[in-house]
């Protein structure tokens, strides 16, 4: 077997004024993190996104961590959280004390819905964490309906969906907290890792930066010499009359500079992606044992190209794709309460059927940005072949 498309890591290329911008930070940036790049970048993703307050993170699990940290959960506090979703999305939670209730996902579209968060809610639930997976916005408005009405916290996990929209709004600013992803495999990518953290409460941007660095902060006097009592501050910050640890989670320069030149295409590289998945899904419409989510608006990023199969050939699907074709579709984010993981942690159970049912009979197709033309033909003309023969 020859393996002629892989389902690739990488989201895209790098033009070359993102190549310009890193080899200038290279040389130029001091220091190398924290430093104006960072500045630079926050700056501009507020101004993209139309929020007050971004920070920029080394991966947007530390911004889920912070996130969870900010919620301050107490003993017995539940958080209702997708159990079909990367791990990130939930364990930062557990982490903080918060006890994990998991909500099902409407089978169409593979995402929660307001339904299956309303019928999940107790008098415990201090928090709802919304994944926008795939790149579809979830329909925020009705979320936080039903958030204001339980007086709940709201984070928005739209690491796959930057630049997607519902009613002209941008996903990640709906909530109290959003959570954003530069990882490799994202639309946008700054050389492997980065993560954005928006909010939306001035208390918890105040002392941000203090959590994401190592409490490192300015002395509350003037310093008449510059290296005394010593040359910065390191604090512990209060948050509703609590102390919260800091950590380590800055960003390096390179990858900031990057970013700012690549927030300038990501709704290329979105629009791209969605005129090739609405022609993909179009192309193979006559086979309605493969269900699709076509979306041909801004509601859809198409971080991912994903399907379910409805006659039960998925496994056989894969197989003759990759064995006979050279082409590596996969399966992807096995809902959470089935991985020894949460199980140990006495998050086994839910009633999840639809998660289950979905993940039973996805298939992702190889998506990335930088895929040939002649790729993409290759992969559709394959995705008929076998499906006609599993049809004979």
């Amino acid at each position: 077997m020859e393996l002629k498309i892989n389902f690739s890591g990488r989201a895209h290329k790098y033009n070359q004024a993102e190549i310009d911008a890193v080899i200038k930070a290279m040389q130029n940036a001091d220091p190398l993190t924290q430093g104006r790049y960072l500045k630079e970048f926050e700056a501009a993703f507020s101004n993209y996104i139309k929020a007050q307050y971004s920070f920029a993170l080394c991966n947007a699990t530390a911004a889920l961590e912070l996130a969870a940290e900010l919620c301050q959960f107490k003993t017995g506090d539940e958080v209702i959280i997708p159990s079909h979703t990367f791990t990130s999305s939930a364990y930062p939670f557990m982490k903080k004390g918060a006890r994990i209730v998991w909500a099902d996902i409407d089978l169409e579209i593979g995402v929660v819905t307001a339904q299956t968060i309303k019928e999940n809610i107790t008098p415990r639930t201090k928090a709802i964490v919304v994944v926008h997976l795939y790149g579809y916005t979830v329909d925020m408005p009705e979320i936080m309906k039903i958030a204001k009405e339980h007086n709940l916290l709201v984070i928005e996990d739209a690491a796959q969906s930057l630049g997607s929209e519902i009613n002209g709004r941008k996903s990640g600013t709906f909530g109290d907290f959003g959570i954003f992803s530069f990882q490799s495999h994202k639309n946008i990518t700054t050389l492997g890792e980065g993560g954005m953290l928006i909010v939306k409460n001035k208390k918890h941007a105040q002392i941000i930066p203090m959590l994401r660095h190592n409490g490192h902060c300015d002395f509350s006097f003037k310093k008449e010499e510059y290296w005394l009592p010593a040359m910065g501050n390191v604090d512990l910050p209060e948050l509703n009359g609590e102390i919260l640890w800091p950590n380590n989670y800055c960003l390096g320069e390179i990858e900031c500079a990057l970013g700012v030149k690549l927030l300038k295409r990501i709704d290329r590289i979105n629009e791209e992606k969605r005129e090739r998945a609405v022609y993909f899904i179009d192309e193979l419409k006559k086979y309605t044992e493969l269900k699709f989510s076509r979306i041909d608006n801004k509601r859809h990023t198409y971080h991912l190209l994903v399907a379910r199969f409805k006659n039960g050939t998925r496994n056989e699907f894969i197989r003759q794709m990759f064995y006979e074709k050279g082409i590596k579709c996969i399966v992807q984010y096995c809902p959470l309460n089935r991985y020894p993981a949460y199980q140990k942690a006495g998050f086994g159970e839910a009633n999840c059927h639809n998660a289950d049912e979905f993940f039973d009979n996805m298939v992702s197709f190889p998506f990335h940005h930088w895929m040939s033309e002649g790729d993409f033909k290759y992969m559709l003309s394959s995705t008929k072949d076998v499906l006609e023969a599993l049809r004979r």
